[in-house]
Protein backbone atom coordinates (compact mmCIF):
# COMPACT_ATOMS: atom_id res chain seq x y z
CA UNK A 1 0.00 0.00 0.00
CA UNK A 2 1.55 3.45 -1.38
CA UNK A 3 1.32 6.03 1.25
CA UNK A 4 -0.59 9.45 -0.57
CA UNK A 5 2.03 12.74 -0.44
CA UNK A 6 -0.04 15.94 0.65
CA UNK A 7 1.70 18.70 -1.36
CA UNK A 8 0.34 21.95 0.70
CA UNK A 9 -0.16 25.42 -0.96
CA UNK A 10 2.67 27.49 0.76
CA UNK A 11 2.90 31.88 -0.07
CA UNK A 12 4.79 34.25 0.96
CA UNK A 13 3.21 37.30 1.10
CA UNK A 14 3.11 40.40 3.42
CA UNK A 15 0.79 41.23 6.56
CA UNK A 16 -1.76 44.29 5.71
CA UNK A 17 -3.89 43.82 8.25
CA UNK A 18 -3.44 42.51 12.49
CA UNK A 19 -6.28 43.89 13.85
CA UNK A 20 -8.59 40.51 14.23
CA UNK A 21 -7.45 38.01 17.47
CA UNK A 22 -5.52 35.45 16.20
CA UNK A 23 -5.94 36.30 12.36
CA UNK A 24 -3.44 38.43 10.06
CA UNK A 25 -4.26 39.51 6.31
CA UNK A 26 -1.29 38.57 3.56
CA UNK A 27 -1.07 40.15 0.97
CA UNK A 28 0.37 37.74 -1.82
CA UNK A 29 1.71 39.06 -5.32
CA UNK A 30 2.23 37.28 -8.50
CA UNK A 31 2.91 37.39 -12.05
CA UNK A 32 0.58 36.68 -14.67
CA UNK A 33 1.16 36.70 -18.65
CA UNK A 34 -1.62 38.40 -20.40
CA UNK A 35 -3.33 35.82 -22.57
CA UNK A 36 -3.23 37.73 -25.62
CA UNK A 37 -0.82 40.48 -25.39
CA UNK A 38 2.17 38.34 -23.50
CA UNK A 39 2.77 41.48 -21.21
CA UNK A 40 3.10 40.38 -17.60
CA UNK A 41 1.04 41.68 -14.89
CA UNK A 42 1.30 41.83 -11.14
CA UNK A 43 -1.96 40.71 -9.28
CA UNK A 44 -2.46 40.08 -5.80
CA UNK A 45 -4.99 38.29 -3.72
CA UNK A 46 -5.46 38.68 0.12
CA UNK A 47 -5.40 35.45 2.38
CA UNK A 48 -7.03 35.46 5.83
CA UNK A 49 -4.49 33.40 7.79
CA UNK A 50 -3.99 31.98 11.60
CA UNK A 51 -2.06 33.80 13.67
CA UNK A 52 -2.35 32.04 17.02
CA UNK A 53 0.24 33.97 19.58
CA UNK A 54 -0.29 37.54 17.30
CA UNK A 55 3.30 37.78 17.18
CA UNK A 56 3.03 39.23 13.32
CA UNK A 57 2.31 43.10 12.55
CA UNK A 58 1.35 45.01 9.11
CA UNK A 59 4.67 45.16 6.93
CA UNK A 60 6.25 42.09 8.29
CA UNK A 61 7.21 39.09 5.54
CA UNK A 62 5.76 36.15 6.03
CA UNK A 63 5.21 32.45 4.51
CA UNK A 64 1.72 31.26 4.72
CA UNK A 65 0.77 27.50 4.56
CA UNK A 66 -2.82 25.87 3.31
CA UNK A 67 -4.65 23.86 6.55
CA UNK A 68 -8.00 22.65 7.08
CA UNK A 69 -10.60 25.51 7.35
CA UNK A 70 -10.42 27.23 10.88
CA UNK A 71 -13.44 28.92 9.97
CA UNK A 72 -15.48 30.48 7.24
CA UNK A 73 -12.37 32.66 5.23
CA UNK A 74 -9.54 31.20 7.16
CA UNK A 75 -7.92 28.05 5.12
CA UNK A 76 -4.00 29.14 6.07
CA UNK A 77 -2.02 29.12 9.23
CA UNK A 78 1.58 31.17 9.26
CA UNK A 79 4.28 29.50 9.39
CA UNK A 80 6.82 31.64 9.67
CA UNK A 81 8.84 34.75 8.57
CA UNK A 82 9.79 34.94 5.20
CA UNK A 83 14.16 35.04 5.04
Amino acid sequence: MEKKTIHLKKFKGVVVSDKMNKTVVVRVNRFVKHPKYGKFIESSKRYKAHDETNEYKTGDKVVIEETRPISKDKTFKVTGKQA
